[in-house]
């Protein structure tokens, strides 16, 4: 049984995930259009939009993570995917930029309810199982993936397919994930309001978690400058400047979902291969491999942007897709030493919050950045 609900609950997280993802596509594909056809919308309102679900992610992250030692994970997470299902459909009903702001901000609380207490669930079911956390890890970080992928391909043909009625189907898909989580958490553990306060003050004092917060920030920050609706809106735009990769889809945005669909399948490939080799790898060595990897990833897409010959790009995005292998190791390696430095006690759902807290920190100053230097270096920024 803990094996099917297991299964159940990373099922519900990934329609989660591919629904936020395909809700972004569709967020940047909308905006574009509005664009396209006068509207005074820029880049610098998309990244603006983005920062704002992450800045409500950001807020709502460490008291859902300290809810989720004080009550059961699952109500928490069942309700988050319901609250995206709500910004989702609301974004799509109307032009007026304030209510793009209201739904981008009711989505990112949503999102503060599912990726804290999960986490904290997942700690509680491997506990003293280090293998199995490892794999565990490894396979969430692999429903993370399935949004990119997945959402982004969904959002981009049901956009071509069905137009702004594409927005009604992702909040089908929130549905769903909440019935998932729902039924896959059954059993989760809580441990009462005074020890979740105890445990929160406990993981911030943890040695561990204080030597990985900078390291996360700094990586998702990168991860919100490439991955956020920025990128979207810059691939799709009439572009003004000679770099390939900037309008390279304005004739063609359905496109831009099976170009995730590719990066998520690299990733994923990179991920599972990471499962099998992290639990018997030192969890620090991994960081330093892949943090590199990280490094090498950015120069190579610069050379990208700016070969001219067909033959070049082949080589050059063949270089890129084994280096993106390497740096997928980060974020399971990450999560399974944290996991296992705090233990499936009070503070483990306060932990994985500030580990939301940073993720959404990072996401918003890369979103901030896009947003600030996307109009004048484009997808270079």
């Amino acid at each position: 049984m803990q094996a099917l609900g297991l299964t159940f609950v990373l099922i519900g997280n990934s329609l989660q995930r591919i629904a936020a993802g395909a809700g972004g596509v569709l967020v940047g594909l909308y905006l574009a259009r509005l664009a396209n056809g006068g509207s005074s919308i820029g880049a610098g309102l998309v990244g603006i939009l983005g920062a704002v679900s992450f800045g409500a992610e950001l807020v709502s992250a460490t008291p859902m993570g300290i809810a989720s030692d004080a009550i059961r994970p699952r109500t928490l997470m069942t309700g988050g995917s319901l609250l995206g299902a709500a910004a989702t459909q609301l974004f799509g009903m109307t032009g007026l930029a304030s209510i793009f702001f209201i739904s981008r901000g009711i989505e990112g609380v949503g999102a503060a309810a599912v990726a804290p207490p999960l986490l904290a669930h997942l700690t509680d079911v491997t506990d003293h199982k280090p293998a199995l956390r490892a794999k565990v890890m490894s396979y969430f970080e692999l429903s993370l993936l399935a949004g990119l992928a997945f959402g982004g391909l969904v959002g981009g043909q049901l956009w071509h397919a069905i137009d702004i009625r594409a927005f009604a189907v992702v909040a089908f898909i929130y549905i769903l994930s909440a019935g998932l989580l729902y039924v896959g958490a059954v059993g989760s553990r809580s441990h009462g309001r005074e020890q979740a306060l105890v445990g929160f003050f406990r993981a911030l004092r943890h040695p561990s978690l204080q030597r990985l917060a900078p390291v996360w920030l700094c990586v998702n920050t990168i991860i919100g400058l490439w991955l956020g609706p920025t990128l979207i809106f810059l691939l799709t735009h009439n572009s003004q400047t000679n770099q390939f990769l900037d309008g390279v889809f304005v004739k063609h945005p359905e496109r831009v979902g099976w170009v995730l669909l590719g990066y998520s399948i690299i990733f994923g490939v990179g991920v599972t291969a990471w499962s099998f080799v992290l639990p018997r790898l030192s969890l620090p060595h991994v960081l330093r491999i892949t943090l590199v990897a990280m490094l090498l990833v950015c120069a190579e897409f610069l050379v990208f942007n700016h070969v001219g010959s067909f033959l070049a790009r082949w080589v050059v995005g063949a270089v890129i897709a084994l280096t993106i292998m390497i740096e997928s190791g980060f974020t399971p390696a990450a999560l399974a030493l944290l996991a296992g430095a705090i233990g499936a006690q009070a503070g483990r759902g306060a932990a994985m919050g500030i580990y939301s807290v940073l993720l959404s920190v990072g996401a918003i100053v890369g979103s901030l950045i896009a947003a600030a230097l996307g109009r004048k270096f484009a997808v270079e920024a």
